[in-house]
């Protein structure tokens, strides 16, 4: 497991403030199929970035799918919070 994957799991359930390059994000995490599924959206608060993926452990994989965004912008903001 690498340290953005480890993240996802450490992230609380539900509504937290993060920063990320010295911005504040509101962020929301909702699991789902007993933590198998993640849903991660974060918004930059007094900005206009944000970040959104969804995160799913299979029988046989890991997988990240980032939502209109290359995968390499989560995996730097998951690092980096």
């Amino acid at each position: 497991m690498e340290d953005w994957q480890e993240k996802i799991h450490l992230l609380e359930e539900g509504y937290q403030e993060v920063f990320f390059q010295e911005r504040k994000y509101g962020l929301s995490k909702k699991s789902f199929n007993k933590g198998k599924s993640v849903k991660v959206y974060a918004t930059e608060l007094g900005g206009n970035n944000f970040i959104s993926f969804n995160y799913y452990c299979t029988s046989s994989k890991l997988v990240l799918k980032p939502c209109e965004m290359p995968k390499s912008k989560v995996i730097e903001f998951l690092n980096n919070i």
